[in-house]
């Protein structure tokens, strides 16, 4: 945490985290200085352009008019693909591969991305922003791998209007039982408040949502309430355990999440209607992550908002979960490789690149010499949940490759369309970790 709150105060606003994990990369040289220039130093390309292939609907626009930005003046044009919002970006990856159409900069999002794409990611230990950043991602042998996307975190993002009017206080929403209380009284003044249902979220595999629920969502039982650091519960996960009596509170916290959801939107929803939802009001709750902030300005949303935290368990949870959400990779077999390392110093090291991805993206970087400070409404709740030192970690991304989203996701979906009760759907995820043994 120390090393973590090192990092805040060089954004001038604490955002915390992820000290000692081991994807994070140790500074070994001053920081960066950041360059009013867009482009990185001149030089011969072999390369007409490159293709950065990422996941990242909400930063689509922004990334792409960087990227148009940079090719002006980097004789090197940039193209940006985007697979995401609930398409599957992982099988779209794996076909890009299999096509002879691999990207130049690709995602992954933990250790298992990594074990899958290992012989074709590039070593970027000599990059010039690695020492700028605490968040750079390690392979098992010490070297930096991959270019960290932002910090990010989520819990349960609320309107304070809709929380204030129905008097419910926020700080009580720390335990189960204190969401109970507050989703009962929410939902008895629906009417009143203009609400359509109490919680916006989507738990459907056919509009492919199954990242919220099988990924952030289960993220809560692997990681709520624990340190910084403290694997013990996806260790266990990943040698086939389970721990019985928290999944059993855990699944009752989903059951409790699904309840007061709008129906159409947990069964048939994609993003921007779980989106839209929050948006014009008509929930009090959004079950989304500080990526929300772009698509919330796009939808015209002016009230204040704020995170509580994810709270399953009868003791305090008192924190959101935060990490770098993932990493750029550059395609070692690429022709293009040196190009697409040149564009992410573009963004890690100039003063464009900063405005990208603080101004436009709303994102809150990893960067230690970014001195511009987020705006919008859920980067701001997360720096200060960050800076009070309250944050866990993310460990979906240590799961098997598609454990959460296609094993996981659909269970999920059996519990919101209410085909199976909490104890079946604690002993179908028990029967799917047992497996992995």
């Amino acid at each position: 945490m120390k090393k973590w709150l090192s990092f805040v105060m060089s954004i001038t606003l604490a955002v915390g985290l992820l000290a000692g994990c081991a994807s994070t990369a140790t500074p070994s040289a001053a920081p960066a200085e950041s360059s009013t220039e867009t482009t990185a130093p001149a030089a011969t390309s072999s390369v007409d352009s490159i293709t950065l292939y990422q996941n990242k609907v909400e930063i689509d626009e922004q990334l792409k008019a960087f990227a148009a930005e940079y090719s002006n003046t980097a004789g090197v044009t940039v193209n940006i693909e985007t697979v995401g919002g609930g398409a599957d970006f992982g099988g779209s990856l794996k076909a890009k591969f299999a096509s002879g159409a691999a990207p130049d900069i690709f995602v992954i999002d933990g250790p298992s991305g990594y074990e899958l794409w290992k012989d074709s990611i590039a070593d970027l230990s000599d990059q010039a922003w690695v020492s700028d950043t605490d968040f750079g991602f390690k392979n098992p042998e010490g070297k930096v791998v991959g270019f960290p996307v932002a910090i990010e975190g989520y819990g349960m993002a609320y309107n304070k209007d809709i929380l204030a009017k129905a008097g419910v206080d926020p700080a009580t929403l720390t335990t189960i039982d204190g969401y109970k209380a507050a989703f009962e009284k929410i939902d008895s003044q629906k009417e009143d408040l203009g609400l359509d249902s109490v919680v916006s979220m989507a738990a459907s595999t056919g509009t492919g949502m199954t990242w919220v629920t099988g990924l952030h969502n289960f993220n809560v039982y692997l990681a709520a309430g624990l340190p910084i650091g403290d694997t013990s519960i996806v260790d266990k996960m990943n040698n086939g355990e389970v721990d019985a009596d928290r999944l059993a509170q855990y699944a009752d916290y989903v059951a409790l999440l699904f309840q007061y959801s709008n129906k159409d939107i947990l069964l048939n929803g994609n993003y921007d209607a779980q989106a839209q939802a929050f948006a014009m009001g008509k929930t009090a709750f959004i079950h989304q992550g500080n990526w929300l902030d772009p698509t919330l300005v796009t939808l015209g949303a002016t009230f204040d908002m704020a995170y509580a935290p994810h709270a399953p368990f009868s003791t305090p949870t008192d924190g959101v979960l935060a990490a770098p959400p993932s990493w750029y990779c550059v395609n070692s077999q690429s022709a293009g490789a040196e190009e697409a390392k040149k564009f992410l110093t573009a963004i890690a090291t100039t003063e464009a690149g900063h405005k990208y991805m603080v101004e436009e993206a709303g994102m809150i970087p990893a960067f230690k010499s970014v001195q511009l400070k987020p705006t919008l409404p859920l980067s701001k709740s997360i720096m200060e949940w960050a800076a009070a030192g309250k944050t866990y970690d993310w460990h979906f991304g240590k799961m098997p490759d598609g454990f959460g989203m296609n094993t996981l996701g659909p269970i999920y979906e059996q519990l919101a369309a209410g085909n199976i009760d909490t104890k079946t759907f604690a002993e179908m995820v028990t029967s799917e970790i047992n497996a992995l043994k």
